[in-house]
């Protein structure tokens, strides 16, 4: 171990190198650690799977602890337990089923082409500010029923949202910040709301302001809610699964040659890219009773932190885990969770990178970093960069 342990993890700054070795620390040797703000962590495959997978022992309803977080967690999916979280989950799961998401591959094809026109053949440009984020945004904003034209809006909210420090939750100043962080959004979606309400439309917004659930309509705070995790959610893991994506393939030149051979090599690397370099390293839950993990008592009422980019790297779970292949056979990675909380929009993440990395592909003879590029990582809650400059040449 270091010769100074650390009470908090490493940031995400430096681009992981510290956090990843850290990581791979503790999985070898404390593979459950209880840190200073009474947060256990948990870092091994199999314990992360386990508490994915059992939410009657590991709940997602942190409001719990915190009964601050309740209005925020109203209509949340990932802040919900069954019976509730079953009946909500049924509202929207008909937006993404296998065969609506793919009806929207030639929507997502169309953006993709319309936003990498509108760079208009530079051989500069950064790949997260011209695609990555407006693609998955402009889809997503599309569904609920919003004006792609305020996606400057909503990178603005997600970004001041994680950017925030969640070191402490039981930090009585937390609350307070989060949801001033979050005020503007949720105003702009009660507006929305609001207005479904009074005239419905074809759209996401609609269909959960005038949905009933047991006979009861949802509420404004549940509609909000839903809309937010929605609207940020849906965007995000693209944004940075695309951007981690170029990363990857820069780092790895005979993977992207590879790719580039054969397309039909795509849908696996993308899940390298997740398994590699997982958008979201941790979640949260609360022990709903004592648990044991790897050996380790963990008291009832607790807050306990899985960690998705360290399971992702468990050598106990994947062979030479810190070698980027794209070629793996068996990726179980856990990017987008496990059990009843695995990620509703994964389908949808997962065909916009397939379609924006088989275009790139298409338009580009040569795709990657440009020298001395400057990359600007998250602190916490997102292993990505909010820049990713890129040189490209065109085929």
């Amino acid at each position: 171990m270091t010769t100074e342990p650390l009470t908090l993890p490493p940031t995400i700054e430096d681009g992981g190198d510290k956090l990843l070795a850290w990581l791979r620390e503790m999985r070898d040797e404390q593979p459950v650690w209880r840190d200073e703000h009474g947060i256990w962590h948990v870092f091994r495959y199999a314990d992360v799977e386990e508490i994915l997978s059992d939410f009657a022992l590991f709940s997602s309803d942190t409001s719990r602890l915190l009964p601050a977080a309740q209005t925020l967690a109203e209509g949340s999916l990932i802040s919900m337990d069954p019976p509730q979280h079953r009946k909500l989950r049924r509202l929207i799961s008909h937006a993404f089923t296998p065969k609506v998401v793919a009806g929207l591959a030639p929507r997502i094809g169309e953006v993709t082409n319309q936003l990498l026109d509108a760079t208009g053949g530079a051989q500069e440009w950064d790949i997260v500010d011209e695609l990555a984020y407006p693609l998955p945004v402009i889809v997503i904003a599309e569904l609920l029923g919003l004006p792609t034209s305020d996606r400057a809006l909503f990178r603005a909210w997600a970004d001041q949202l994680f950017e925030m420090d969640f070191e402490d939750p039981n930090d009585p100043d937390l609350m307070p910040k989060v949801e001033a962080a979050m005020a503007d959004m949720r105003a702009y979606l009660l507006e929305a709301c609001l207005d479904r309400r009074a005239h419905p439309r074809e759209d996401l917004i609609s269909k959960l302001a005038t949905a009933e659930v047991d006979g009861e309509r949802l509420t404004d705070n549940e509609v909000v809610g839903f809309s937010t995790l929605l609207l940020i959610a849906g965007h995000i893991t693209t944004t940075a699964l695309l951007g981690n994506t170029v990363l990857c393939l820069d780092e790895q030149p005979a993977a992207l040659a590879d790719l580039r051979a054969d397309r039909s090599l795509v849908p696996g690397a993308l899940e390298e890219v997740l398994r590699y370099r997982s958008p979201f390293p941790q979640l949260g839950r609360v022990t709903m009773r004592e648990a044991e993990l790897s050996g380790t008592v963990v008291p009832p009422d607790v807050f306990v932190a899985p960690w998705i980019l360290s399971a992702n790297r468990d050598e106990r779970a994947f062979a030479d885990p810190d070698r980027f292949d794209i070629h793996r056979e068996h990726n179980h990675q856990v990017a987008f969770g496990k059990g009843i909380h695995f990620c509703l929009g994964a389908p949808l993440a997962r065909l916009e990178a397939k379609i924006a990395l088989n275009i790139l592909l298409d338009r580009y003879a040569e795709i990657h970093l440009q020298p001395g590029a400057h990359l600007d990582f998250y602190r916490n809650g997102v292993f990505a960069s909010r820049s990713v400059p890129i040189a490209v040449s065109h085929a």
